[in-house]
């Protein structure tokens, strides 16, 4: 399909390269053309370029196109625990409120619980998720039916999946497919036992694979992993070889030194999720210092039974306001950097480096945000505009692979909200009742 997207704002999140004024041509899942004003006049003037029959043409009217957000740690079939499981500290959360529900779970109420994320996802502007959850086929055919990219990466633990399964998955979702991929991880160090880290580790080497994994999220989990072997979890999972192709942690909140020279060292990313992180009570991640360290951050949502809410603007301005608090300085972490943690950094740690930014032959994963609303105005600067004031409102539409999953308050995702929604509730009674 050919889409021309013009009398836009673009922001391409290339490095050194300002918001500019022009347009952005698709064919089929790329981006086939982008240029500015000049550019364009300079282009069209030359003979050999046809002009092209296009099969749609936006106006955008002046408003922003800009790379999506990659939301770089979630649990997409959590949605039923919304506002169900509040209040209490994460093991608690864990053991009283998650584990029992999760064991009712089937692969079909999974899969109708991860259209409901999804849809609040292309709401916010996400165009790939980073999603570790139960039964990964049903989150994965949510998302191919709905036309959501994701990576999914296994969430292994001593009580679901296996290193087989694993195994098994890694091959079969990393075959040529255009939306959904897998990396290998395990769920924390506190749910896995010894010899099944061992064999993570083992498997990790096998595939010179990344491995992803819950890490330092909060202190208890950190003095008990002392307890048990002596060592922080990354230095006793590093002392596994776990990490020596790289990976990643999500959370990261209680670091020493030692751990983030690790991080530095097997070249791991840093997902930051700081909504989940404060309603858990779990503390602010240190994301200064992984900034200093050149350790790269991304950031994520977590899922919806730890934060209630899939919003990456939400998350882009705790990254930011919360450095500043927990450094005592207000120009601790600029929020350019912010922006970029939320789109190239994320597209980097979860090795989508084809939907990094926006730029000819890169994959067509493109928002649009008004700027035509009064928490856009005036438009001093627009990467610190989204950052500090913009909202899940300011998306007009957001692209898949060349595909408008959402524009202007319409779904295009197969199946109609109203239908999605009396589907997951029926999920959530019958789960309530048992």
């Amino acid at each position: 399909m050919n889409i021309r997207l013009y009398n836009a704002k673009i922001l391409t999140m290339e490095k050194n390269r300002d918001v500019f004024r022009g347009e952005i041509w698709i064919k089929n899942e790329k981006i086939a053309y982008v240029a500015d004003q000049e550019e364009l006049k300079q282009d069209w003037t030359k003979a050999d370029i046809p002009r092209i029959s296009w099969d749609l043409e936006i106006d955008c009217k002046g408003d922003l196109l800009m790379p999506g957000f990659k939301d770089a740690h979630t649990h997409s079939g959590m949605t039923f625990l919304r506002s169900y499981a509040d209040d209490v500290p994460l093991q608690q959360w864990l053991n009283e409120k998650v584990f029992p529900l999760e064991e009712k779970l089937t692969g079909e109420d999974i899969y109708e619980l991860s259209k409901l994320a999804i849809m609040e996802y292309v709401t916010s502007g996400i165009t790939a998720i980073f999603d570790m959850y139960l039964k990964p086929d049903n989150t994965a055919e949510a998302c191919m039916d709905t036309g959501m990219r994701c990576v999914l990466v296994s969430g292994l633990n001593n009580f679901t999946s296996s290193i087989e399964q694993m195994e098994e998955e890694y091959l079969k979702w990393n075959k040529k497919n255009s939306l959904i991929s897998y990396q290998l991880g395990f769920h924390a160090e506190y749910t896995c036992s010894k010899e099944l880290l061992c064999n993570v580790s083992t498997l990790a080497h096998k595939y010179r694979a990344p491995v992803y994994t819950h890490l330092a999220e909060n202190l208890r989990e950190v003095e008990e992993c002392k307890a048990r072997y002596g060592m922080t979890p990354a230095v006793f999972l590093d002392s596994l070889g776990i990490f020596e192709f790289g990976g990643g942690g999500f959370h990261c909140v209680h670091m020493t030194d030692q751990d983030m020279d690790i991080l530095r060292m097997r070249r791991m990313h840093v997902i930051t999720n700081p909504a989940s992180n404060l309603k858990l009570a779990s503390g602010i991640a240190p994301v200064a210092a992984f900034e200093k360290k050149k350790i790269p951050v991304a950031i994520g949502t977590d899922g919806a039974g730890s934060n209630n809410c899939l919003d990456m603007f939400r998350e882009m301005f705790l990254v930011s306001a919360l450095s500043k608090i927990r450094e005592q300085d207000a120009a601790s972490l600029d929020a350019v950097k912010v922006l970029q943690m939320a789109t190239v950094n994320s597209a980097k740690a979860m090795r989508l480096n084809r939907c990094d930014t926006l730029v000819k032959g890169k994959v067509a994963d493109i928002i649009m945000i008004d700027l035509h609303q009064p928490n856009m105005q005036p438009i001093h600067n627009i990467p610190k505009n989204l950052v500090y004031s913009g909202s899940k409102s300011n998306v007009r539409m957001t692209m898949v692979g060349g595909k408008i999953l959402y524009k202007d308050g319409e779904y295009n995702i197969g199946e109609s909200p109203e239908r999605i929604y009396e589907k997951c509730d029926k999920i959530v009674k019958r789960l309530l009742s048992e």
